[in-house]
């Protein structure tokens, strides 16, 4: 069974910065590929950045130059750096994996950015 624990959301203004932390833990399944989505009001999630095994790295475009992602294969830990943050960043962000036996989502963490 897979099990994420997801911290760092939460309220800021535009401009500011926030860092996303995703802790994965369980047995029986192996990593591939680890990374975050989000999703605002509408019934789809969208994929922020992710972090092949190999170190590869995959950034949307809205984000690319102010989003950073980072991996620690050892730790099982995926973060996600969030500076210069626009109000149309605001989502429920969550954490994936893509493993051997699956993709996997943690239960989000709300990022807000307004005024």
């Amino acid at each position: 069974q897979v099990q994420f624990v997801e911290s760092g959301g939460g309220l800021v203004q535009p401009g500011g910065s926030l860092k996303l932390s995703c802790v994965v833990s369980g047995t029986g399944f192996r990593i591939r590929s680890m990374g975050w989505y989000r999703q605002t009001s509408g019934p789809e999630r969208e994929l922020v950045a992710v972090v092949t095994s190999s170190g590869w790295k995959n950034i949307i475009d809205p984000v690319k130059g102010r989003f950073t992602v980072s991996r620690d294969s050892a730790e099982n830990t995926v973060t996600l750096q969030m500076d210069s943050l626009k109000p149309e960043d605001s989502a429920v962000y969550y954490c994936y994996i893509n493993a051997d036996v699956g993709e996997y989502w943690g239960q989000g963490t709300q990022v807000t950015v307004s005024s």
